[in-house]
């Protein structure tokens, strides 16, 4: 069949032909090719508002797609390994919430490791499922979760046989992979759906020298995030599904709850592209992602009170493998904190990384970086070490929280009556709101659990080290809502 050939844009190729064609609009949306909004035009260009435009016959609709857009999902798929591809405007959260909505419903349980994004928990919330949480390796050392083993997934299983999927994420903010092909057997054997965060694996399953993607170990739906790894646009990603367990008309219809009926086509034709770049020319360009973090890797490694840690930590408790494009700096020993390093590198040396935590730095390596980004960065991180140094280095804290008591579910404690208490009298309560910090969009506390001292001191750690902290009503989290009276237990 002519559109299983990967170098076909479907979609893209009939975009720019309607705009070949200058079609006269008299349809939304309103600034009409970009003349009703000039000053934005001017600066943006206006050949990207010319191609910001509505469903119509020739361009198919991604509510109930059969024409160019159903084939090139169907090309994304065949690319990823799937037996369905959707594509995916509102980013990879409404992916993870369509998945979980598409494997439980009210009542059923998922297991789920505790450091999952904050867009798992929405989905549990939405489809009234029940986590069991299997607590992540740590490591100590680093001060970072890990993946999940094998083990303690079997372990979970045992406890809670009718529970109905196990959501995994491949691969974890800093790049460590769980043994995710024996997991989906053991899931498989007591009849679990294996549903995976891919949000920052996207790149993963066209090179070998990258961990494998979900689709190739057998998971029955992935969420992949295009715009992170894979080149796409900010907010486009993919939702994967492999026929079996999981009902595909279930699929696009929890999808047609989640998304907006204005799919933008500026954000769906850059996945046609970049999926077809990936198959096309992705090796190449994940030779060079590989080249370019390994080499960083090097240089960091010898300055000193610096540590880029990689693939050594294979083999350790939750690394089953490791994603070389993550660049994980721990920075302890120069007497600073992740979080100063993130700010000395954006003000003082015009960088901007991923994300920061108490003891690290982490920075993406991708498709369009170069040596002289690179250099850039490893050039900033030695002035750093030279110049801003302390001598007491930054003591090892219980920097990664345990799993929380979860006393009444997501859901329910969503929809409850609740009251506003100060951030430090609510040890003992239960959360009626999560707090996170964002990157990465682990909930430090969710709806539904025990709030411990613990997590105050986490939550006005990241206040004093001036993190963007979200998901309460109060922006300034001086305040929590918590469960009504009579619900502290």
């Amino acid at each position: 069949m002519s559109y299983l050939n990967q170098n076909q844009t479907p979609l893209f190729s009939a975009l720019k032909d309607y705009h070949q064609r200058n079609v006269i609009p008299f349809d939304v949306p309103g600034h009409k090719h970009g003349k009703g909004l000039m000053e934005f035009t001017e600066y943006v260009g206006s050949t990207i508002m010319e191609l910001d435009v509505n469903s119509m016959k020739c361009l198919d609709n991604i509510c109930n797609p059969i024409g160019v857009i159903k084939e090139a999902e169907e090309l994304a798929a065949y690319a990823f390994g799937a037996d369905h591809g959707y594509f995916l405007v509102n980013g990879t959260t409404s992916g993870v919430q369509a998945m979980i909505m598409s494997a439980c419903q009210p009542g059923d349980k998922i297991i789920l490791p505790r450091n999952a994004h904050k867009s798992a928990i929405a989905g549990i919330i939405l489809s009234g499922a029940v986590p069991i949480y299997i607590q992540p390796e740590v490591n100590e050392e680093l001060g970072i979760a890990m993946g999940v083993t094998l083990e303690s997934v079997e372990s979970t299983i045992g406890r809670h046989p009718d529970a109905k999927a196990v959501f995994l994420i491949n691969p974890t903010y800093y790049g460590a992979v769980s043994n995710i092909k024996d997991i989906v057997k053991v899931a498989h054997r007591n009849a679990m759906a294996v549903l995976v965060d891919e949000a920052h694996g996207a790149h993963m399953g066209f090179h070998d020298e990258f961990p494998m993607s979900a689709m190739e170990l057998g998971a029955d739906m992935s969420a992949v995030s295009l715009h992170k790894t894979g080149g796409s646009l900010s907010q486009s990603s993919l939702l994967l599904l492999r026929e079996g367990i999981i009902d595909p008309f279930t699929v696009k219809k929890n999808l047609n709850l989640m998304q907006t009926t204005s799919g933008s086509y500026l954000l769906m034709a850059s996945l046609d592209v970049a999926r077809k770049q990936l198959v096309i020319d992705g090796k190449e360009m994940l030779d060079r992602v590989l080249r370019l973090s390994r080499g960083a890797r090097d240089r960091i490694n010898e300055i000193d009170g610096l540590y880029s840690f990689g693939t050594e930590l294979i083999g350790a408790p939750g690394v089953y493998h490791f994603d070389e494009s993550k660049l994980g700096v721990h920075v302890r020993k120069l007497g600073l904190t992740g979080f100063e390093v993130y700010d000395l590198l954006r003000d003082e040396y015009n960088i901007q990384v991923e994300m920061s935590d108490y003891y690290n730095i982490m920075a993406i390596i991708s498709l369009g970086d170069t040596e002289e980004s690179l250099n850039a960065l490893v050039d900033a991180l030695a002035d750093i070490a030279m110049k801003h140094r302390r001598e007491e280095e930054i003591k090892v804290i219980n920097n990664v929280l345990k799993n929380p008591d979860v006393i009444i579910s997501p859901r329910d404690a969503y929809y409850s009556n609740k009251r506003v208490i100060k951030l430090e009298d609510a040890e003992g309560e239960i959360s009626g709101e999560s707090i996170m910090a964002y990157p990465p969009g682990i909930p430090v506390v969710s709806p539904g659990e025990r709030i411990t001292k613990e997590m105050i001191e986490h939550i006005q750690m990241l206040k004093e080290e001036e993190t963007l902290v979200q998901g309460t009503e109060d922006p300034y989290i001086n305040y929590v809502r918590v469960l009504g009276l009579g619900m502290k237990r």
